[in-house]
């Protein structure tokens, strides 16, 4: 039988079942290699205490104290009447600050005997608030006697390192664990070219792993992660090489746009000129286009830049070319609206096959799921036939039933909300592999971009189209200073009299039956602080129509109204026959009322960064200001309100991205969960570590030029191996 690789035995083997359960549970580990990969959050040094004044409320903290003093009280309670109960409060100190311990009941006896003013120990428990001092009750610790071998060789070094760890395993019980296999980080196989590592003087593998735990200086915790952060970076970059490499051997239909087509007849239709942005990134996108190879290009562009007129040329230019040109949206609600305003925009160019239609004009259809049978049939026989030349609709353009005649060109709005699966389906409908444009109005900071997207290439469009007003935005504190609000209800009605309309949007929409599903969810510290749910639109709907905005035409919007009410309440909104309009986030994408210029958002707070910009974005789309109210019970000192100050003191969205992305870290940048919960970038901080993405990116389109299979980097393919398990593989295949 084969030995297992030393970094392949499962942690059960070595460290035996009970404790192999936990770190597989809660910490997602499961073999000796997980496990060194499983890096220290920080150091502390001997009798550092991780300052007092710092220790976060209700979380697992660990600190390195003295014991100061230690009493043993009685007192009556309903289990213990006769003043039998015994509560055991233990000070401890780092020469900085003061801390409580507390242990109750049967609790005491072990502490009582072994926490004896003087002694140095390890504590890891919860932050908890008594009688308004900090306390860590029933916390477990570790003595720091230094006479057994075990203990001196453990806490030998200076820094103790520090592991994220749960109340079911404390850090140092992690510590001994990595004790146990750290003799095998030697049989680490170096993922990093020779070449690559000795020109940037990175240290090995086995050496960056002994240094990040057992580190005798600063400097080697420096060493080691500089090493291990390259080694993530330059592994998924190499994947994403490789990726690239592989589509360009693609075949693909190139598409030129006939000099005196359609797209040339459009152009000179247009009422206003292009931006030098609009044009610059059109001229990448034609140029993608002409090529024998399928465009893979990211598209983004500030809210109300003007994607979708670029969107429209790219499609017009493959419909020019023969080809067909099909468009997802995330919503029904989007779709139509993309429908409307594109068939607005040709006019009679998008009445191929009728009467009155200009000669070089093509038809363009909407395909939704809940479009009726009639309407559905002749949709998709205009696509098989090519009649249609454009297709406009949500995923239902991506079932089986949908054949084109010749789909060229495949435009994803709002990437973010389609799954790599359905963009993928979308692909496989073309005779060969259509161009890919995939436009985000949420800005990805450029080091995200190269990490998330790194398979395609990017345009940005940053400057907006001239007529376009700035929005001002403001937080309204309703908790301290309820005034604000009702200020706030005046500016609505100041906007309505002079003319215009405003939204308010809620987080959520007000009809549900209880989930137990979400009830069971653990809450955040900051929602457990706000007990009440969420504001809703029906609710505040009523509310507004029969207080503050009494006499004002008010309607609802949200996301499980039927289609058809949901079209009809956005036309009389467009029409301008309602005044205000309360609803959730449905109205966050592509929703363009030029007559709109007020919002208010309720409990801001609950809304994250970029989703409040996108929000902010349905204002001020016409020639008058726009004003944005962000509403919430947040106190000052709150990361929440922080974060609401941040959205009102600028409107640049990639400035918004970073702030948004440096506090909800990275997410698991291959996977699909792309929020902050699971990451597989453990070193590597894609705001701080620009430089290095960077340099890894060109370090690894080189080594896949030279390569591709990489066949003369054996370490580098069990890397990219261990990256990319069987599901993200896929995920990659996908993109």
């Amino acid at each position: 039988m084969d030995l297992v690789p030393a970094l392949e035995e499962p942690l059960k083997k070595v460290l035996g079942p009970p404790t192999a359960k936990v770190m597989a549970e809660h910490l997602g580990l499961h073999t000796v290699g997980d496990l060194l990969h499983h890096y220290p959050r920080r150091y502390e040094e001997r009798g550092q205490l991780t300052h007092l004044a710092d220790l976060p409320m209700d979380e697992h903290v660990t600190v390195v104290a003295m014991v100061a003093d230690a009493r043993l009280h009685t007192f009556a309670s309903s289990k213990a009447p006769r003043g039998k109960g015994q509560r055991l409060e233990v000070t401890i100190t780092d020469g900085s600050g003061r801390l409580q311990l507390v242990f109750f009941g049967n609790g005491v006896h072990k502490p009582h005997k072994e926490l004896l003013p003087g002694t140095r120990a390890m504590f890891a428990g919860k932050v908890s608030v008594f009688n308004r001092r900090m306390q860590l009750a029933h916390p477990a610790y570790e003595l720091l006697r230094g006479d057994s071998d075990e203990t001196v060789e453990t806490w030998a070094g200076a820094l103790i390192p520090i592991y994220p760890a749960t109340a079911k395993l404390e850090s140092w019980k992690i510590g001994k664990a990595i004790q146990t296999v750290l003799p095998s980080a030697q049989e680490a196989v170096d993922p990093l070219p020779g070449t690559l590592r000795e020109g940037r003087g990175l240290v090995t593998l086995p050496e960056a792993l002994l240094k990040i735990h057992r580190p005798h200086t600063k400097a080697d915790i420096e060493d080691a992660r500089s090493r291990l952060k390259w080694d993530e970076a330059f592994v998924l970059q190499v994947a994403l090489a490789r990726r690239r490499h592989a589509d360009a051997q693609l075949p693909a239909v190139a598409r030129r746009p006939s000099p005196d087509g359609l797209l040339t007849t459009f152009d000179a239709r247009l009422p206003f000129t292009l931006t030098e942005g609009q044009r610059k990134v059109s001229k990448e996108i034609f140029d993608d286009l002409a090529t024998e190879h399928p465009m893979h290009r990211l598209l983004q562009g500030e809210v109300g830049s003007g994607k979708t007129m670029v969107a429209l040329r790219a499609m017009l230019a493959v419909v020019d070319a023969g080809g067909q040109a099909a468009m997802l949206a995330p919503t029904e609600v989007l779709a139509q609206q993309h429908h409307r305003s594109i068939v607005e925009m040709m006019g009679e160019l998008a009445e191929g096959g009728m009467l009155g239609g200009a000669e070089q004009a093509t038809k363009v259809v909407l395909l939704t799921g809940s479009m009726g049978a009639a309407g559905r049939r002749q949709a998709l026989l205009d696509l098989v036939t090519g009649e249609a030349g454009i297709v406009i609709g949500t995923h239902a353009l991506i079932e089986d039933k949908v054949q084109f005649h010749d789909l060229g060109l495949v435009v994803v709005d709002e990437q973010h909300r389609f799954g790599v699966e359905q963009r993928d389906a979308l692909r496989g409908k073309g005779k060969q592999p259509p161009h890919l444009l995939v436009m985000t109005a949420t800005p990805i900071p450029r080091t995200v971009a190269m990490t998330v997207f790194g398979d395609l290439e990017t345009s940005v469009l940053d400057q907006l189209p001239a007529g376009r007003s700035p929005i001002a935005s403001h937080v309204v504190p309703a908790a301290d200073k309820p005034h604000f609000l009702a200020r706030a209800w005046e500016r609505v009605r100041e906007e309505v009299g002079n003319g215009h309309q405003a939204y308010v949007v809620c987080p959520r929409i007000g009809d549900e039956e209880d989930d137990p599903k979400k009830a069971g969810k653990k809450k955040s510290p900051e929602d457990e602080a706000e007990k009440r749910p969420p504001l809703a639109v029906l609710d505040v709907a009523d509310q507004l129509a029969k207080g503050p905005l009494q006499g004002l035409k008010v309607e609802v919007l949200h996301g499980r109204m039927h289609p058809d009410d949901k079209d009809a309440v956005m036309r009389r909104f467009a029409a301008g026959e309602t005044d205000v309009l309360v609803a959730t986030t449905v109205i966050e994408v592509g929703v363009n009322v030029p007559n709109a210029t007020a919002m208010v958002i309720m409990d801001a707070d609950r809304f994250g960064v970029s989703q409040l910009h996108q929000l902010r974005g349905r204002v001020g789309r016409g020639s008058a200001a726009g004003l944005c109210l962000l509403v919430t019970e947040m106190p000052e000192a709150s990361a929440a309100r922080q974060r609401l100050n941040a959205v009102a003191a600028t409107l640049d969205g990639f400035e918004l991205s970073r702030i948004d992305l440096e506090q909800r870290r990275e997410g698991d940048v291959l996977g699909q969960a792309q929020s902050g919960a699971r990451t597989s970038l453990r070193m590597l901080a894609v705001i701080e570590d620009e430089e290095i993405i960077a340099e890894a990116r060109e370090e690894a389109t080189s080594v896949v030029a030279a390569d591709p299979e990489l066949t003369r980097l054996p370490g580098l393919r069990t890397a990219l191996d261990a990256l990319l398990d069987e599901e993200r593989e896929q995920y990659l295949e996908k993109g």
